[in-house]
């Protein structure tokens, strides 16, 4: 008779890190307008399963003349939180300048709405006279590190180890190998052969198309004019693999450029055509994680026109504060905001009416 396995139980202590950028447009108009105590609050990120912000404050908590930086625990239930921060300031680049970063130590946030980080994150002189504030803006970069414990099985005399999932690697060495395929697309005068079944498992659209109306068809391939090349290739690549190129940088904040999240926003509406759930999620966090004066006018555009109520509310968080608003104005996206959705430009002033004006805010909705 085989002697039974002993099972034992493990407590192990891991950490998730993420980095989140925080866009500061109109530096000199947001430090005349908030006070010292006074401070404006970035979207909300996700690390270590809870929700963070970042409080900055133009003209410093309880120092003067320094600007300074909290990070917050913004998930209720969320007592007792591990967490590591640390903050710096971005070069050009996209690089933290070695001079401008500040490390905390470990913090155990107590309660929803705690807070850790520094009075004293950098004086306003250093900063003017630095080359890091360039057309008033500047970047500040926010590594957090959140320590998560979980329970898992072990056995003792495990005689076999079973390795993670890698059918993502197999699927998209398929994808690359064109091994099989049986259906050619052709996009912006490029081909890209892909497999029906594949394609139909993973999207509704692509189901309905190539096992329906397009199953007749063979030889050539199908003509989509509507994609780039680039953006279809990676729509592939997701679909394969469940993840985005490394060039996107999927689910990260550092080294981003304004080229990735133009592609995101492309990826985002091919995303909605064929109806993958999951790529829309993380394109739309893309855009909500790196909204601008230049691209919110764009943003607020493709929010409206494909209903993604996540990117609009961070859209309309972004231009609550008076400077991205006029840097919203003046940019080469407004006229076609302005053209194209003027009921979105009701509803963004309605929203930063004071309350006390309801009256007025029912007269601009029915304008």
């Amino acid at each position: 008779m085989a002697k039974r396995r002993k099972v034992t139980s493990a407590i192990v202590a891991e950490e998730e890190r993420r980095t989140h950028v925080i866009n500061i447009d109109g530096y000199s108009r947001t430090k005349e307008l908030l006070k010292a105590g006074d401070c404006t609050t970035s979207i909300p990120f996700m690390v270590g399963d809870h929700n963070w912000v970042v409080k900055y404050y133009p003209n410093g908590n309880d120092k003067h003349g320094h600007i300074s930086v909290y990070l917050v625990l913004d998930s209720a239930g969320g007592d007792g939180v591990k967490a590591k921060v640390t903050f710096s300031i971005l070069d050009k680049g996209g690089e933290p300048v070695p001079a401008y970063i500040k490390v905390a130590p470990e913090h155990v946030f107590p309660y929803n709405g705690s807070d850790w980080g520094f009075g004293d994150f950098i004086k306003h002189e250093d900063l003017e006279g630095s080359v890091h504030l360039g057309g008033d803006s500047f970047r500040i970069k926010c590594d957090v590190a959140v320590k998560k414990i979980r329970s898992e099985e072990t056995h003792a005399n495990q005689f076999v180890v079973v390795p993670p999932s890698n059918l993502h690697r197999h699927l998209g060495e398929l994808l690359k190998s064109k091994d099989g395929a049986d259906v050619a697309f052709r996009v912006g005068g490029e081909i890209f052969s892909a497999h029906r079944s594949v394609l139909a498992a993973r999207s509704p659209v692509f189901k309905a198309e190539l096992f329906g109306t397009m199953r007749e068809r063979s030889g050539d391939p199908i003509e989509i004019d509507d994609i780039e090349a680039g953006v279809f290739k990676s729509l592939l690549h997701f679909i394969y693999t469940d993840s985005l190129p490394e060039t996107t940088r999927e689910g990260t904040n550092e080294g981003v450029t304004q080229e990735d999240i133009a592609t995101a926003g492309h990826l985002l509406v091919a995303a909605d055509r064929y109806d993958i759930a999951r790529l829309k999620l993380i394109c739309e966090e893309i855009l909500c994680n790196h909204i601008d004066s230049s691209m919110v006018a764009t943003s607020l555009v493709l929010a409206e026109q494909h209903n993604y109520h996540g990117l609009k509310e961070a859209c309309f968080e972004f231009l609550a504060s008076p400077s991205n608003l006029e840097a919203m104005i003046v940019s080469d996206g407004y006229q076609h905001l302005k053209s194209s959705c003027p009921s979105l430009l009701r509803e963004l002033i309605a929203r930063l009416l004071p309350v006390e004006l309801t009256a007025a805010k029912d007269i601009i909705r029915d304008i």
